[in-house]
């Protein structure tokens, strides 16, 4: 379905010599990009001295996700990646790709996902039962450590250590903050000179490959498993029947840890921080899972009795995409936006901007989870709500990712209800990923239903 707004196309203001629109990228990126839609469908801006086009417009931005021959993987944020993630899945050109995803996808297959679900329930258990009445916590962390723990376990199959879970927490958040440094601030040769910030990111880098370099040598030691290293192990390319290198593999396993875990805990942050401050919607939240849980731990079988929960993790993805800007480049001379486009071309586009477009989602910063009740999502046009991407490239992770966070949310809804000192306020961090930093919040347990 397309939207009525016309074709067009331009150009932003306020670009710097050299620095193009770098700065207001690096400096006030959403409010950057949101601003964008009044001067076109698809505008030009400058990432440092290159061009780039923001696809502004939900149909453009459909048709750009569904032809990924054409709007290939490529352009800053992931030429910057490639660094450190290699030709992985999400970093693959189109036709490695395909034979990478035939190799993967049996990981995330429904009954795999019935699998993990075991392994989240065990670990929302283990975070809840430490918690105590009155305790203060950084919610944000806790659920970091949660998510990580879930993806070291169910997806990689490798024990999660906690010493070992927090070495790699750490330097992940140091990797993804470089990564994004060097998307927005291409800076070039400084990123090569001996400062601190450059030392601790090759050093987290470092730290990254030994851990899953350990995973990779314990599993080649004991084969025969049905985890994803077990599957990328005996994987081979359709061409040439050559396996993956120790390499591929690792560059495999990080991007699957670094896109599985920070993004579900920093939208589960919000979640929580949310219905911390809209009481009408946390009340539907409790009776949906004292209805359907009375305090036990959800599983996939309450994902029927869990839609409003499910609801507010729909609006909190719309409001706060984790994956809240990308690259594509073009592969040939095409048209986009009524637009022509020669080959190399490089496209940006943007969850945020795209679900915060008022004509469609009128109010956008009003946090209202029955935006997502049927009727009123039929008529939303194609190339809306991309917080996962789209077509054939959308994310691998994204079923294993939305039940994850309703379960998840669900179980701590059962038990506890959290809420922040008053008069605190939240702050959105525009990294790598959006997050909303560190939230202290406090405990209450909640009663079981027929308790209370």
């Amino acid at each position: 379905m397309s939207t009525t707004i016309p074709s067009r196309t331009g150009k932003a203001p306020g670009g710097w010599p050299l620095l193009g629109h770098a700065w207001q990228l690096h400096s006030r990126p959403l409010e950057f990009l949101s601003s964008l839609p009044a001067h076109g469908d698809l505008v030009r801006i400058g990432m440092g001295p290159w061009p780039a086009y923001v696809v502004c417009e939900p149909d453009a931005a459909h048709r750009m996700l569904t032809d990924s021959r054409t709007f290939d993987k490529g352009g800053p944020f992931f030429d910057k990646a490639r660094v450190l993630f290699g030709s992985s899945l999400p970093m693959a050109g189109w036709q490695e790709h395909r034979w990478q995803r035939r190799q993967m996808q049996p990981a995330f297959q429904s009954d795999r996902i019935e699998k993990y679900a075991v392994v989240m329930g065990e670990e929302v258990d283990r975070m809840t039962s430490r918690w105590r009445p009155g305790q203060r916590l950084d919610v944000t962390d806790t659920l970091t450590t949660l998510t990580l723990r879930i993806v070291t376990r169910s997806v990689l199959g490798a024990e999660a250590q906690d010493e070992a879970v927090a070495e790699v927490q750490e330097s992940l958040h140091t990797v993804i903050d470089g990564i994004y440094q060097r998307v927005m601030l291409p800076l070039g040769p400084l990123y090569r000179l001996p400062t601190p910030a450059n030392r601790r990111y090759r050093r987290a880098c470092e730290r990254l490959h030994r851990a899953i370099d350990g995973i990779i040598a314990e599993r080649r030691a004991s084969p025969g498993g049905d985890d994803l290293v077990s599957m990328l192990l005996a994987a081979r390319n359709d061409d040439t029947g050559e396996p993956m290198t120790d390499v591929d593999i690792r560059d495999q396993l990080m991007v699957m840890i670094g896109a599985g875990f920070e993004t579900t805990a920093n939208s589960l942050a919000f979640a929580l921080w949310l219905l911390s401050q809209h009481p009408e919607a946390e009340a539907q939240v409790h009776a949906e899972v004292d209805r359907t849980l009375a305090g036990r731990t959800a599983t996939t079988k309450d994902l029927d009795g869990l839609t409003y929960t499910r609801r507010v993790i729909n609006e909190v993805l719309r409001m706060y995409p984790a994956g809240w800007f990308f690259t594509r480049v073009t592969t040939t001379d095409t048209t986009l936006a009524g637009r022509r486009l020669p080959k190399g071309t490089a496209l940006l586009y943007s969850a945020y901007l795209l679900q915060h477009r008022p004509e469609l989602f009128p109010d956008p910063d009003r946090f209202d989870p029955d935006r997502w009740i049927g009727q009123n999502t039929d008529s939303l046009p194609r190339g809306t709500f991309v917080s996962f991407g789209g077509g054939n490239r959308k994310c691998i992770g994204d079923q294993f990712a939305l039940i994850e966070m309703t379960l998840a949310l669900a179980t701590v809804c059962t038990r506890w209800s959290l809420h922040p000192d008053p008069g605190s306020t939240m702050t959105v961090q525009v990294r790598g990923t959006l997050g909303p930093g560190s939230l202290i919040m406090t405990c209450r347990p909640r009663s079981k239903p027929e308790e209370g």
